[in-house]
């Protein structure tokens, strides 16, 4: 009896230095730490095959889903998920990473440790300066900064007023038109989706109204006109709820503001270091190539217009949870979170050329902002997450900022 105590003890002390060595992974030491105890064991989602309901290509879901729906959904989605072992078919290094996800419980989604996002780590201050319609003087010594820095008003919106082009040269006693309106002055790390949220305006009329072009990237020093009339007893939450946060607004206003003579950070390699919300990431150089499937499953919804009039920017393919998702090509993680309530887990990756991959419904996201990933690696696992009624992934590529359909860039199965 005392050497099966003896044996027993030796075997706990063994399981529990076991469950203290990490995993395989991609080298380095874990920052952050992983998840605490309470979320191991909702680590997984069950692998058997769907036995969802059968899809109806037509229905689509509201965004006014009552909360209590919502709720029922969540809790439903997390009694699945007590419990079940790991998916066998992630490779080692992937294990490593989905065991340091970080679950939360109002929208399903798991993902690693990270800063908020941007626009919410660095908000603005609705501190516009309004300038009034004028007519301005050339004095000596100008130039159009000069001019600009003086009156309050973007250097580009002179130019354009005045019908200037490069190297905007003026003379002295030329009398320039200024054009009146609010005109906001972008500080570090400040990122268009910030400000168009301080005003409670869309970005893409901010875009428009300054005729902003790719990449959309904004500097410190530089002057936004904000389009429209200041809104009257409005408070900053009302005009913050008045934003409506869209895959186009990450896309153009999600990168924080880059300061002059600065460039912007290289990608990093591991998700083991983490770049600051507020650090500009450098675009992907060259083009994508041929792009790869991000999953098989069944197509179970077309790119375009639907029997019911809404549009569809991508295409959803059903597959069963937990299934890996792979980026499509190589390129730079944009955004990841669930931030768009009717995509759940969120995964945007820039590709060289102008192209842009999403990918929805995860419920696991393996990846963070900034980071380089290769065509065939899994960045997330998939999900029923946001406003899908069944396990699928919703996938779009983008040219620009036009949504492009997937069939035809990818390859014949």
């Amino acid at each position: 009896m005392g050497r099966l105590a003896s044996a027993g003890w030796v075997l706990l002390i063994g399981g529990a230095l076991t469950g203290c060595i990490p995993g395989g992974g991609d080298g380095g030491t874990y920052d952050p730490a992983p998840p605490p105890a309470r979320d191991r064991d909702r680590w997984e989602r069950p692998r058997e095959e769907d036995t969802a309901r059968p899809y109806d290509e037509q229905a689509t879901v509201r965004d006014d889903t009552p909360p209590r729906r919502r709720a029922e959904r969540v809790r439903d989605r997390d009694e699945r998920q007590d419990d079940q072992p790991r998916p066998r078919d992630l490779p080692a290094a992937d294990r490593s990473v989905a065991a340091r996800t970080v679950v939360d419980r109002q929208t399903g989604v798991a993902q690693l440790p990270a800063p908020a996002p941007a626009w919410e780590a660095r908000p603005v201050a609705a501190d516009a300066v309004v300038v009034a319609a004028q007519n301005y003087e050339v004095a000596p010594g100008d130039t159009l900064g000069r001019v600009a820095d003086r009156t309050g008003v973007a250097a580009d919106v002179i130019a354009r007023a005045n019908d200037l082009t490069e190297p905007y040269t003026i003379r002295v006693g030329q009398r320039l038109t200024i054009p009146g309106g609010r005109y906001h002055l972008v500080r570090a790390g400040q990122t268009g989706i910030a400000i168009a949220r301080a005003y409670g305006v869309p970005w893409s009329q901010v875009i428009a109204a300054n005729q902003l072009a790719e990449p959309y990237t904004l500097r410190t020093g530089q002057r936004v006109l904000i389009p429209g009339e200041p809104a009257r007893g409005v408070s900053a939450a009302q005009r913050a709820a008045a934003f409506t946060l869209d895959v186009d607004s990450i896309l153009t206003g999600g990168e924080p503001a880059v300061a002059v003579n600065q460039a912007p950070a290289k990608p990093v390699a591991t998700t083991r270091r983490v770049l600051a919300a507020t650090t500009p990431v450098a675009a992907p150089m060259g083009a994508p190539g041929q792009f790869a499937w991000p999953a098989t499953g069944q197509l179970v919804r077309r790119f375009g217009p639907g029997g019911s009039g809404e549009r569809n920017d991508g295409i959803k393919i059903a597959i069963p949870l937990q299934t890996p998702i792979k980026a499509t090509a190589d390129g730079t993680v944009a955004y990841v979170g669930d931030g768009i309530a009717a995509l759940g887990g969120l995964v945007i990756i820039r590709h060289g050329g102008g192209w842009t991959s999403v990918y929805g419904h995860a419920s696991k996201l393996l990846v963070q902002r900034g980071q380089a990933v290769k065509k065939g690696q899994t960045i997330a696992l998939s999900g029923d997450t946001g406003f899908a009624d069944r396990p699928e992934l919703h996938f779009e590529l983008r040219k620009g900022r036009t949504p492009v359909d997937p069939i035809r860039q990818l390859p014949l199965r």
